[in-house]
């Protein structure tokens, strides 16, 4: 169920060493998953996962995942793996999953937002993979982690393409910042993330995030739904309403009061994004956009779509909300989150 991988660029594979020098000497290196670009450091090194924080604006205590080789050793990064996380693991890795796990003693709490568990992932993306092996190779234990939220400020739309990550940090040049290229997201949101940290308190499995794999196809592996998040459940990457948000005001909206909104007379130009067929009237200072009704389409798009809006100098953007069906769980959520940074506080 895992993402299929492509081939590595025969470009990017000159430059792995040197990004694999550069984690391990407490650079930063962005980088592309399947999911999103990622902006990582050295998950052993606190320093380095600090210019993590500092590039993006983060707040210290919002923790980041770790990215891990296929071949690496889970027991070196987790302090234990219930049986569920073993399955997960060995259904949907590598791939757009993120487990949290007990915390492992050794591993800086600074990846966990001051945290006693750790969110784990092993992406499919081939440049990734490549990257994360040749940086283990430079271990002397051989476990080479990268800690790595996605690659823009935070709270911001997440980068799917190389040229987001450079636009989002203008500041940065190529002695602070390498960053390399692997074509766009073929998920385009961030990845699922499951907690299975706290099965020895009798509390199963945690659904915290949504993203690409679904909660149906976890229950199908495990037996049982996972749970909505508590009150107790780790704070996980993701997890604020607000998140996600382009800089152009976005409002969610039912076609019929999007419909109503559009011919609302506003001071600039208006973008309009609706399902196929949706489209209302033809206006001046109105321009209707098409969005994907496949909801994987959809996530591919949805990011980049905000983006390019985002330069284009409407005054507001108007997005018809999806589908509630399960199908389209992440992309609600995330979409959602979006449009609540513009929601009155």
């Amino acid at each position: 169920m895992s993402t299929p991988a492509m081939p590595v660029p025969s470009d990017t594979t000159l430059l792995l060493a040197e990004a694999a020098q550069r984690l391990a000497a407490g650079g930063l290196v962005a980088f592309p998953t399947e999911t999103v670009y990622g902006l990582g450091a050295d998950a052993e090194n606190p320093e380095a996962i600090a210019r993590i924080y500092r590039a993006k604006g983060r707040p210290s205590n919002h923790p980041v995942i770790v990215h891990v080789a296929p071949e690496a050793d889970i027991g070196y990064w987790a302090a234990s793996i219930p049986a569920q996380g073993r399955a997960l693991i060995q259904a949907f890795w590598p791939g757009p999953l993120t487990l949290i796990l007990p915390r492992a003693a050794h591993i800086p709490a600074a990846v966990s937002g001051g945290q006693d568990s750790v969110g784990l992932r092993c992406p499919s993306h081939p440049v990734a993979q490549a990257l994360l092996r040749e940086f283990a190779r430079l271990k002397a234990n051989g476990q080479g982690g990268v800690a790595a939220p996605s690659a823009n400020k935070f709270g911001q739309v997440s980068p799917t393409h190389a040229a987001h990550v450079h636009s989002e940090f203008p500041d940065l040049g190529p002695a602070d910042l390498m960053v390399l290229e692997g074509g766009p997201a073929q998920v385009g949101i961030e990845s699922t993330i499951v907690d299975v940290s706290r099965t020895g308190q009798g509390i199963g499995p945690v659904l915290l995030r949504p993203g690409h794999i679904s909660a149906a196809q976890i229950a199908e592996v495990l037996g049982v739904e996972p749970a909505r998040p508590d009150a107790a459940a780790p704070q996980v990457s993701g997890s604020l309403k607000a998140h996600y948000a382009p800089r152009t005001p976005l409002l969610l909206q039912a076609l019929d009061r999007l419909l109503e909104a559009a011919a609302e007379p506003v001071s600039g130009r208006t973008a309009a994004v609706v399902f196929p067929g949706h489209a209302g009237p033809a206006m001046e200072q109105v321009d209707w956009l098409e969005c994907p009704d496949d909801p994987a389409a959809y996530a591919r798009e949805l990011y980049s779509l905000l983006r390019r809006l985002d330069q284009q100098g409407y005054a507001r953007i108007l997005m018809e909300r999806p589908p509630r069906g399960i199908a389209w769980q992440a992309v609600n959520d995330r979409i959602g989150r979006a449009a609540a940074a513009f929601e009155p506080s």
